[in-house]
């Protein structure tokens, strides 16, 4: 009689796909969060109500703890869009997201990963100068124009004491879709 002997492998929980990371500024937003300014002369201070000017070009911002002040700054994927519309203006699902009129996004383009926006004030759209895919971001960032076929992942916000906070992780995977197009 033969007897095999059966070795079972396990992973370390950062090689599973869609695992958070252990590093906590690599870490997804979360709930709570406050938002941080990702560049120029503002850079990592917080960002107020008032900083998101109505149907402004958006802000990008990276997520902050802010228990420990930790900026997630480590993975572009952090990356999020601000932006502030009339409530009205809003279609149902992203009007029950957003906190004040404003909206946050991922800032990751889902086409190939490009993280530059072209604002379209005309239509208040944003246009990625890449491959040029365009997304509503009045209606859940939904793809106007392709080759993208996915919509940018919102991020559900509410206001505290002033400020846009996270109000949940985001609705959807930021990144790109894997092939391009």
């Amino acid at each position: 009689m033969l007897t095999l002997a059966l070795g079972v492998v396990v992973l370390p929980v950062a090689g599973v796909v869609g695992a958070q990371p252990d590093d906590p500024r690599r870490a997804r937003p979360q709930a709570n969060d406050r938002f941080v300014f990702a560049g120029g002369n503002g850079k990592g201070r917080v960002i107020t109500s008032a900083d998101v000017a109505p149907v402004g070009p958006p802000l990008t911002a990276f997520p902050a703890d802010p228990a420990t002040r930790v900026v997630r700054d480590e993975s572009r994927l952090n990356q999020v869009l601000l932006v502030r519309f009339h409530p009205n203006d809003l279609a149902g699902d992203t009007r029950a997201r957003a906190a004040e009129g404003i909206v946050a996004y991922s800032a990751i383009c889902t086409h190939t990963g490009c993280d530059s926006w072209d604002w379209q004030p005309a239509s208040s759209t944003i246009k990625c100068p890449c491959h040029f895919s365009e997304f509503d971001l009045k209606d859940g960032a939904r793809v106007l124009n392709g080759p993208a076929t996915r919509r940018l992942p919102a991020l559900p916000l509410k206001i505290v004491d002033g400020v846009p906070v996270a109000a949940g992780g985001f609705v959807g995977r930021p990144g790109f879709d894997t092939g391009g197009g």
